[in-house]
């Protein structure tokens, strides 16, 4: 029997997914990976890279329903990741994570769109309450 796919195909002109698929993006693999298993938890699919670039390559990138990103990365940060979605015109929720919070990132964040804005390490409870947020204002769906 062929392996199955966790999120079937979307059918030509169907809706993308009807569960949302979250990207986290971060260059800590134990985030990466508390994240993921968090993120399962709820009942979301995510996908997890390791950089901004490795993110733009990715064959779902218009699947994405939110995206989770590290504000600050090797080569691309998490505010430049936004930054060229948006130049791209996508319009999916960021939430951003990390460990160097201040006033002046934090402002940057929230005035380039995001849907939030937490420090490492954070209650997952809030991160889900960020997340179920930027979707339920979203509608749900990726590419918008």
């Amino acid at each position: 029997m062929a392996n199955a796919s966790a999120v079937a195909s979307p059918a030509p002109g169907g809706p993308v997914l009807s569960t949302p698929l979250i990207s986290v993006v971060d260059d800590d693999a134990s985030v990466r990976a508390a994240t993921e298993n968090l993120l399962k938890s709820r009942g979301y699919v995510v996908q997890t890279f390791v950089s901004a670039e490795e993110f733009l390559r990715s064959p779902r990138l218009n699947e994405t329903s939110c995206v989770i990103t590290d504000v600050q990365m090797p080569v691309m940060s998490g505010l430049d990741l936004l930054a060229e979605m948006r130049t791209r015109g996508y319009g999916v929720p960021f939430i951003f994570i990390t460990a160097f919070p201040n006033d002046r990132v934090r402002a940057s964040a929230l005035s380039a769109g995001a849907a939030g804005f937490l420090a490492k390490p954070f209650a997952g409870h809030t991160l889900i309450e960020y997340l179920d947020a930027a979707l339920e204002e979203n509608g749900g769906g990726g590419d918008t």
